[in-house]
């Protein structure tokens, strides 16, 4: 193949019981240079998760004979494969709660395939970005050290350079660790949220902020001016400082 390697297409797994929406799908993802899978039920679903290689899932919430809430549930109790929830124009309740259970985004019924298409681009762009970032699936991380301080990722306790334990949050250490995982690069508050949500946190969008403002009054000398964890401006946060791994 003269040293070309080839490119193989994201695979897309649809979930809809409605044999119409399914043939959509699967046809105008197929021509946008997409692998579509298009299945009516849970079992499906999993039998194709166990099988084959998914890079993002199109779960409708409104199945038939099934709770499409649990399904994803299920999902993202056992991988971190983006999900793009279909629900109802009425259905803000189930969207609110999908989120909060780690879908990355949902489109209302009725959708343009055009509005489809763009959505699953836009996650497996954000999910590409985030695997760039991450060390190598291998390695055997026990702790990170920086800054006299240390993370242990197994007992998930914070040591302070004096030897004080700090408490965090579910969601303070997920961030900390994605910090320690792509130490002085500049991290967009989508790539953390997605590393972040790689260690089953509880982090939404909306809290990342706060979460970091938090984290800088219990690791950083003076947390209005932080030497740690830095904002740049219109692009995120740079975790500045030089970190070690621990194996």
């Amino acid at each position: 193949m003269n040293g070309t390697e080839l490119k193989v297409a994201p695979h897309v797994l649809a979930i809809d019981d409605d044999p119409v929406m399914r043939q959509v799908i699967a046809d105008y993802l197929g021509e946008h240079d997409l692998r579509v899978t298009a299945v009516a039920t849970g079992g499906e679903m999993a039998r194709v998760l166990a099988e084959q290689t998914i890079d993002a899932i199109v779960l409708d919430l409104r199945l038939a004979n099934e709770d499409g809430m649990e399904l994803a549930k299920k999902v993202r109790a056992e991988s971190t494969i983006p999900i793009i929830m279909v629900t109802g124009r009425k259905d803000e309740a189930d969207r609110v709660m999908g989120l909060e259970l780690g879908a990355d985004d949902y489109i209302t019924k009725p959708f343009s395939p055009r509005e489809l298409l763009a959505r699953v681009r836009a996650v497996l762009r954000r999910y590409t970005i985030v695997e760039d970032l991450l060390p190598a699936r291998d390695e055997k991380r026990r702790a990170y050290r920086f800054g006299g301080w240390e993370l242990n990722l197994r007992t998930r306790r914070l040591t302070s350079p004096e030897g004080e334990r700090i408490e965090l949050t579910n969601g303070e250490f997920s961030l900390l660790q994605a910090f320690c995982t792509a130490p002085r690069r500049i991290l967009s508050r989508d790539q953390l949220l997605e590393l972040s949500r790689l260690n089953r946190a509880e982090v939404y969008d909306r809290s990342i902020d706060v979460q970091i403002l938090r984290l800088r009054r219990k690791i950083e000398p003076d947390p209005v001016n932080p030497q740690y964890i830095k904002t740049e401006r219109g692009a995120g946060y740079i975790f500045d400082v030089s970190v070690e791994v621990l194996r």
